[in-house]
């Protein structure tokens, strides 16, 4: 008999075979994600690559998993797009099983519970930002990475522009900004990378979750 999820679907499919040998791609996808007065901002490169070719720089690496949770992902396509999909039609199956809704807090424990199965299994070479908006909870922010470690941040970065942006967000970062205080710190980092960063990224997508759910806001 197969085995069965938290949320009562069979268990996810394998990750992708090529990937356990280019775990060097995660670290090339830029992955940013801030927190302000009742919203949070999630921002990623849109540049799809793999080794030394470029495929094309209109991808959205950031992934709606309801109308008020957001995931970005940096890492090889065959593995975030795996896993993204695994994570949001079971939100979406143990919404029609239950009615309700799984919040943003428990969102993260099921991804997190979901990588630390497939870690010796098989790891997902994905590393996560969660952004989301609960009723009476508010914003929130949860860092992913693929062995599984799951923290609430109030801004972080995945792959190789922490490096330039995590210093940035330590200096600019404050509770409670506004959407364009967020947007100017944001702005500095992707200013930071297009002047610094080896790797060229030129386009970037930003979304955000509020209580009015998910919006793209130009870059």
């Amino acid at each position: 008999q197969r085995e069965r999820s938290a949320a009562g679907s069979p268990p996810p499919p394998p990750p992708c075979r090529e990937s356990s040998k280019s775990h060097c791609c995660s670290t090339m996808d830029t992955v940013l994600g801030i927190k302000g007065d009742g919203f949070t901002m999630i921002v990623a490169d849109r540049t799809s690559a793999r080794s030394i070719m470029v495929f094309n720089q209109a991808e959205d690496k950031i992934t709606e998993l309801d109308s008020h949770k957001i995931i970005g992902q940096s890492g090889p396509q065959c593995d975030t797009a795996n896993f993204a999909e695994y994570i949001q039609k079971n939100m979406t199956l143990y919404e029609l099983n239950n009615d309700m809704k799984l919040s943003t807090f428990a969102t993260a424990n099921f991804m997190r519970r979901q990588l630390a199965t497939a870690l010796r299994k098989g790891p997902y070479q994905t590393n996560i930002l969660l952004g989301g908006y609960d009723e009476g909870a508010g914003a929130s922010l949860y860092f992913l990475d693929l062995y599984s470690a799951l923290t609430p941040v109030n801004f972080g970065a995945h792959g190789y522009a922490s490096n330039f942006c995590l210093s940035i967000f330590d200096r600019e970062y404050k509770e409670g900004m506004s959407v364009e205080e967020a947007k100017a710190v944001i702005d500095k980092c992707i200013a930071e990378l297009h002047t610094r960063f080896l790797i060229s990224q030129p386009n970037f997508l930003i979304k955000i979750v509020d209580k009015d759910g998910v919006r793209v806001m130009e870059a």
